[in-house]
């Protein structure tokens, strides 16, 4: 490897950490449209004869050391005729030097808006777990920053809120999964070396178009804004054979295209996975970022897939 590429990636990685202690992003999906629980504590199924569960794993600008990593664990059901519930547990990781990881129980209270519509309003509540180790980590500089003299291991108390609008064929939800700004680093020395998880922004949202009694087209949105970062906005369009086999192709404007297929391997089993071609700078020096996701659904009946919005 040579030494500027080598660079590179020492620097990328200290980038990728700054991002993370100073005003950080939560992770991005791809397939976010199939976890929405996971963004939205107000999301809703209507559908009381099933108990969704999920699995995602997200490996980010593979090649790169020290590229992000995210696995995910989402679980949601009915209660009771207006309330709904469910957990989430998050694992976000660059490397082996920062580690987060987010839990969380929702509630969402449904209420009716008219025949086929309904409006659900969520909480979420729990705690986020941070740490950093630097030991081993190898500094670009011969002066070593403040902000990575020493390892961190915090909990944070953590709430969110979120408002979900749907029907049969849509959904459209609003949401800051993360409402408390919580503090990693302090002041050092009169160096100023705070670091502040800010408050993120998600609107969401998706429309099933019924061609015909085999084919379905779904496309979706995801809006994510944070203060000191760029507006993060992904489209998706994905088509939809026989309510089995899913396929579809997805834009995040100045960062990457993507590829991205499920299908229902049983009744109650659909797996799905994504691709994702970094078109920003970082492309030279990564093959791209794959996601995996499974979903599995307790007591499903005949049709329910259809009817749950996480398959939007």
């Amino acid at each position: 490897m040579s030494y500027k590429k080598a660079n590179y990636i020492i620097q990328s990685l200290v980038l990728l950490i700054a991002a993370t202690t100073f005003g950080q992003q939560d992770p991005q999906y791809t397939q976010y449209m199939y976890n929405m629980s996971v963004l939205n504590p107000a999301y809703a199924t209507d559908n009381a004869d099933v108990i969704n569960l999920g699995l995602l794993y997200r490996a980010q600008w593979v090649g790169i050391d020290g590229g992000p990593t995210t696995g995910a664990f989402f679980a949601h059901s009915s209660i009771t005729e207006r309330v709904e519930g469910g957990i989430s547990i998050t694992h976000d990781q660059i490397g082996d030097v920062v580690k987060e990881t987010n839990a969380f129980v929702d509630i969402a209270y449904v209420i009716p808006m008219g025949k086929t519509h309904k409006l659900a309003l969520g909480l979420k509540a729990g705690a986020t777990f941070f740490s950093t180790d630097f030991n081993g980590f190898v500094y670009s500089d011969p002066v070593v920053d403040p902000a990575f003299a020493s390892n961190l291991s915090k909990t944070f108390p953590n709430a969110g809120i979120g408002a979900f609008y749907f029907g049969e064929q849509f959904y459209l939800g609003a949401s800051a999964p993360n409402l408390l700004r919580s503090k990693h680093l302090e002041e050092d020395s009169g160096v100023v070396v705070n670091g502040v998880e800010e408050i993120h922004i998600f609107i969401t949202g998706g429309y099933v178009f019924r061609l015909n009694d085999d084919l379905k087209f779904k496309p979706a949105f995801m809006t994510k804004a944070v203060t000191g970062a760029p507006l993060s906005l992904d489209l998706t369009a994905n088509a939809l054979f026989n309510d089995n086999f899913e396929f579809g192709v997805g834009y995040r404007f100045d960062d990457s295209v993507s590829a991205l297929f499920n299908i229902q391997v049983a009744p109650p089993i659909r797996i799905g996975y994504s691709y994702d071609y970094t078109l920003n700078n970082l492309g030279k020096f990564n093959s791209g970022s794959h996601e995996i996701l499974i979903l599995f659904d307790i007591g499903l009946v005949e049709k329910g897939y259809d009817k749950s919005p996480r398959f939007f």
